[in-house]
Formats: C-alpha cells, structure tokens, sequence
C-alpha cells in the first residue's frame, strides 16, 4: 500500500480541489528509526533556536556597551523598550508568516524568514540611533518568529512518533547554545584591547548574520514536509520523498517494521479559511487552546522578563562591569542547555501531563524562593547565579515543552498558524509586557520591587503547570494524526 487516488463525486466532475487520497506515507514516517537524515534535518532547521538563543543574549550582554554607546545614548528604560521591540517583531512575525506556510509550504518559508533574520540582524550593527536600533530588533523578531512557525512544524512532521518529544525539547535547549555563543562573543569583542568604541557591540550583532548564512547553504537539501505535500494536491512528490529517505535506511542496513495502521483518506485542499482555522483552534479544540495559551504565556514572561535584564541585574545590584557580563551568561546558559537535554527522553517514556507539570511547578517555587533570598541580600553574584542554573535547568524543559504541546497537538492543516497564534498571544501577553516592567523594576534599584516581580513569574508558571495536569494532551509515542485528526480527513 503506498498513496492512490479514491474516486468521489468533486473529482469526477473535475474539481481537482476536492480529490481524495488513500495513503500510508504517514504511518511510514513514524516508523523510521532514528537515522542520519533526522540528525542533519535537526541540525539544519533546529538551528533557528542557536540564532535566537544568540540574539537574546546580545542584546543583554551588550546593554552596558549600548548605554555607553555615544550613538545610541539608551539607559534601562530604553534596553526594556528594545526587547520589546524584538518581541513585538516575533509576534506580527509569527502570525504572518505562520499563515503563509500552512498556504505555501514549510519549505519555502524557512528561506524566505531566514534571509529577512540575515538582513535585519546584520542592519542593526549599523544603527544610528534609538529609533533606527529598534527597528532593526523589530525586522530582526519577526524574522525569528516567522522561523519558529515554519521550523518547528517541519521537524514534527519528519520525526518518528517515538522521539518527537525529546527531539523537539533537544531542539529548543540550542537556545542555549546560542545563548553561549551570543556570551562568548561579547566577552571577546567588548574587551577595549579587541574592539575599541562603538565597534564591538556593532561586530556582536554581525555574529548572527554570518551564522545565517551558513545556515542557508545548509537548508538548501532538506525537502517539503510529505504531509503537507498529500493535503495540497502533489501526492506524487510526498510519495518520493519518502521513498527516497527509506531507500537510505535500506542502503545502510536497516529493515523497516511492516505497517499495522490501516491507511488514510485525505481530501486535498488548497488552503485552510480563516474561518475554519478559528473554528478548529477555538471551539472544537477549545480546551487544548486553553492549555497552550496559558504554558506560552507563563514561559514568556517567565523568560522574556528575566533574561532580557539579566545584565542589568549583574550590573546595578551586584556591581558587575557590563563587559563581564558574558562570563556570568555562560553557566546560566549551560543549565538552560542541560534541562532539555537530560529530561527529554522522560517527556517520552514518563508522559506529557507528568513532566510538562512538574516542570512548571518546579520552576516557579524555585523562582519565589531565589527572589526571596535577592530581595533579602543573601546571594553573592556567583550564588545567585548557581541558583538561576538549577531554576532553569528545569524552566527550559518547561519553556521547550509548550512549543510541543501547541504543535503537534492542533490538526496538520493549521499547525504552523497554531503554533503562530498561541506564540503571538503568549509572547504578547507575557513577553511584551515582561521586559519593560523588569526594566521599570530594576530602574528602581530597589531589591523588593524586583522580588514582586519574580513573584508574579512564578506564580504564572506555578498556575500553567496546574492548568497541564488538569487539561494537558497525553500525546507521548502518539502519530499526529491520532493525536489531531487532519480538518481534511475523509471517512
């Protein structure tokens, strides 16, 4: 059994719109073992984490060369205000671009939002002043959130059922590695002796340019996604697609479990109406749309409010020059890393609801009881920073886990604009706002103020990972087609 033709009444009167297919392709991609194909479609889309990991960290760990900056001139307020910038950039990103690649493909927009990231990133080492600096963080956001769209709904639909969860979880922990990188960078080019002036901050942000580049050569191989390729009509083209990647399995040994799921029946479509798409993520799916918003939401503010003012917190209460910065962002970066990495098999073989929860849960009383001993003065700089390691070992799994939850358990018809509209709301919601309060906050210089606000993070992550207990998917080990029906799917 492979892909055919079903007659209906549509096609026979030549509406080529409404044909419908029975197929197996699917059920052939969940059954591949874990190979060199994966490995490299991982390393040549997931990617788009390392660029975002690495433009967050710039822009904290360059905040005080950007204030010194004789440019730009920002202080606090205006570093919270580039940081939303940014999110604000990612959110419009996400929902124009997650719209355009459930219509036109994943393939072609993960090279159309790459190249809008290359050129913004690279405009905005050439700023000149705050407005034209916030612009270019606007150009450079909506180019991330675009990818996250068009990525993320790529790699669910080539990963085996069996390693989606710790793959997705892997993939999102290269934040960190970029998050490294951005650290590493500025170590380097901020130190007066390498880059004197205006320059280093400027040759920072050119850091990610030259990545995306490379990145761009690397994508050139990787194919459409078969799934989305049955529903729009070019059975064909999915079918050797497949086959092409079961042949490199063959040639290298492997033979592939036989198929004990019965076949699918899709009718193809040339896109999905807003209306339906609203119907799906708001009604027939109401209560996973609850779940979502409400983990993207807790994890945006829980990040998006921290991180973005990590530096201004080294600097103005432990006193840490901002060329330092990057020395202090390296260990926080490797407990991010490290979360997803060692506790994603268990998102797999414990279960979503479990782990998802714990996770959250985890991570905010962690959180309040960190701000606490802040606010009381108790921490030395290297121990605050020990503690927000093992606080976000576990909120990076958590973070990574809701990226997984909004795509692979909405329909494959609307999946990149589901992650896109829960992305946006939750970023909007808890990224905007979370980046200028904290600066507001810490403008303040007063250690209370800044505990409130860590008090109100953890206890969005504390409510989120209840709201996951109650209401979450058990989507472990699953097809996507068995945890969301495809809109399309005929009877």
């Amino acid at each position: 059994m492979t892909t055919r033709e079903v007659p209906s009444a549509a096609a026979e009167h030549g509406d080529t719109a409404q044909r419908i297919y029975e197929t197996d392709l699917p059920a052939r991609l969940d059954r591949l073992p874990w190979g060199r194909f994966h490995t490299l479609l991982v390393m040549a889309l997931g990617i788009t984490w390392l660029l975002d990991g690495l433009e967050v960290t710039l822009a904290g760990s360059v905040s005080g060369a950007l204030k010194d900056s004789p440019a730009l001139h920002l202080n606090n307020a205006d570093i919270g205000l580039a940081g939303t910038a940014y999110i604000a950039g990612a959110v419009l990103g996400a929902l124009f671009f997650g719209w355009l690649t459930d219509r036109l493909g994943r393939r072609k927009l993960f090279f159309i939002t790459l190249f809008l990231y290359i050129g913004a990133t690279a405009l905005t080492a050439f700023s000149w002043n705050l407005w034209s600096f916030l612009l270019f963080r606007f150009l450079t956001g909506a180019g991330i959130g675009g990818e996250y769209t068009a990525i993320n709904s790529t790699i669910q639909e080539f990963t085996p059922a069996r390693f989606r969860g710790w793959v997705d979880l892997t993939i999102n922990g290269t934040f960190w590695v970029g998050a490294a990188l951005g650290a590493g960078g500025s170590i380097v080019l901020l130190n007066p002796d390498v880059a004197s002036g205006d320059l280093g901050w400027r040759l920072c942000f050119g850091i990610g340019a030259a990545l995306g580049l490379v990145i761009m050569l690397m994508r050139l191989w990787v194919p459409e996604s078969p799934r989305w390729l049955l529903i729009h009509n070019q059975p064909e083209e999915a079918l050797r697609i497949v086959e092409q990647i079961e042949r490199r399995f063959r040639d290298l040994g492997h033979t592939l479990a036989p198929l004990n799921e019965p076949p699918l029946r899709l009718h193809s479509r040339d896109h999905t109406p807003l209306a339906e798409v609203f119907n799906s993520l708001f009604k027939v799916h109401r209560q996973r749309a609850l779940v979502g918003l409400t983990l993207l939401t807790a994890q945006a503010f829980f990040y998006n409010a921290i991180f973005f003012t990590y530096a201004l917190v080294l600097t103005d209460f432990y006193g840490v020059p901002s060329a330092h910065v990057g020395w202090y962002v390296l260990p926080f970066a490797l407990g991010n890393f490290c979360g997803p990495l060692l506790l994603g098999r268990l998102f797999d073989v414990v279960g979503r609801k479990v782990m998802i929860s714990l996770t959250y849960v985890l991570s905010g009383v962690l959180l309040a009881a960190s701000g606490y001993l802040f606010a009381r003065g108790v921490f030395t700089v290297v121990e605050q920073t020990a503690a927000w390691m093992v606080i976000f070992f576990f909120a990076s799994a958590a973070a990574s886990s809701a990226y997984l939850t909004v795509a692979e358990t909405f329909p494959l018809e609307i999946r990149a604009l589901a992650i896109a509209v829960f992305y946006a709301f939750g970023t909007a919601l808890g990224g905007i706002i979370g980046p200028t309060l904290f600066g507001a906050l810490i403008e303040s210089h007063d250690r209370f103020n800044v505990f409130v606000g860590y008090l109100l993070g953890a206890a969005l992550m504390v409510g989120a990972g209840l709201v996951q207990a109650r209401w979450g998917v058990a989507a472990e080990r699953q097809a996507l087609e068995k945890v969301a029906q495809p809109l399309s799917q005929a009877a």
